[in-house]
């Protein structure tokens, strides 16, 4: 039977500061049904711009909430401004940039990550921690994707962080739902949300029985999806046993309203040779499957409705995302930008990280 346990986190679970729960005035449970995630800007972040070998000295473009970001590299160094540096400036600069229009930028885990916020609030210790990337980065380009979503980034994260979706939509490469045991735990801060999920005796996992070779039929699964709330950044770790680690880094930057941008990351350096160049690609078929859902869901969100969204006891993990994220907004749209919780810390306990596979 299904356990679902939804609490802060603790120090039994992680190492992070002490947990602060969510405060007596933000929004109650009754307020996931008037979820409205097109509103929600998040400001004092890191957003994952682009992978490292994609900036050059020639600009490229992105945006976070259409704020338009133009990157480039001056003495190798990369740089980021909300103006192209041809451009003949006639408009005002905005207030998330310093006084030549550019913003914080700083390069982390192969990825350059750009401050959307106060200037003088940009700092390295807001950096989300990702501990199965290497920090200087230098995984190979197959191990990396750009995949786009035409749907607000909460919502492509909100159907990320029910771990069960998989069995049903990703069954032909995840594997399907049967096993016999499952549980699922939901830990949160103010900063984050976790939801671990272990099965045993699932079914084995067609791409690990083609690429990996595993011939038996069921393998015992941990499946963890962490999400750092301002930066919209998820990471997903699958530990297969028998099998294969599956790291993940699944970014969803808000390039606007409705359109979101995964500069995606998949570590498959220990496993197999097949396996290892087979997972990462397999991002964009799972890409596809998710976009059939989430897509057609985002323009019902962009206002509220009086219909109200229908729940499960299974779905706490999601209602809980939505009431961390408004209690979030609330807390901006107040004045009040500080970090409660630390999104630094090592998260290798929590994800359950074999440490001895990722040591940079």
């Amino acid at each position: 039977m299904l356990e679902v346990a939804d609490r802060p986190f603790s120090s039994d679970h992680d190492h992070a500061a002490p947990p602060s729960p969510p405060r007596a005035s933000g929004p109650s449970m009754n307020a996931v049904n008037n979820w409205v995630p097109h509103d929600i800007v998040m400001r004092d972040s890191w957003f994952p711009l682009a992978h490292d070998h994609a900036v050059g000295k020639k600009p490229v473009r992105r945006a976070v909430y259409s704020h338009p970001f133009y990157i480039w590299r001056e003495d190798g160094r990369a740089v980021a401004s909300e103006f192209h540096p041809l451009e003949i400036v006639t408009r005002d600069k905005s207030p998330y940039t310093d006084a030549r229009g550019r913003y914080p930028v700083m390069e982390r885990y192969g990825i350059v990550w750009g401050w959307f916020g106060r200037p003088e609030a940009a700092d390295p210790a807001h950096l989300p921690s990702l501990p199965f990337l290497p920090p200087n980065g230098g995984l190979p380009k197959h191990m990396t994707a750009t995949i786009r979503f035409d749907c607000a980034a909460p919502i492509s994260l909100e159907n990320l962080i029910d771990l069960t979706h998989a069995d049903f939509l990703h069954a032909d490469v995840v594997g399907d739902e049967k096993s016999d045991s499952e549980q699922v735990e939901v830990f949160y801060d103010s900063e984050t949300i976790t939801m671990v999920r272990t099965l045993v005796n699932k079914s084995v996992a067609p791409v690990m029985k083609f690429f990996s070779g595993i011939r038996q039929p069921t393998q015992n699964v941990r499946q963890v999806i962490r999400i750092y709330l301002r930066s919209h950044c998820a990471i997903a770790y699958g530990r297969f046993s028998p099998g294969d680690d599956v790291p993940l880094f699944h970014p969803c930057t808000p390039e606007s309203r409705d359109r979101t941008r995964m500069e995606m990351v998949m570590n498959t350096s220990n496993a197999g040779l097949m396996f290892r160049h087979v997972m990462p690609k397999a991002g964009y078929k799972v890409s596809r499957q998710d976009s059939s859902m989430t897509n057609p869901q985002s323009p019902r969100y962009m206002d509220l409705d009086p219909r109200k969204d229908l729940h499960s006891r299974f779905d706490q993990a999601g209602q809980r995302y939505r009431l961390l994220m408004m209690a979030l907004a609330d807390r901006q749209a107040a004045g009040d930008f500080e970090y409660r919780d630390n999104v630094s810390a090592d998260c290798s306990d929590i994800i359950g990280l074999r440490k001895e596979l990722f040591q940079f």
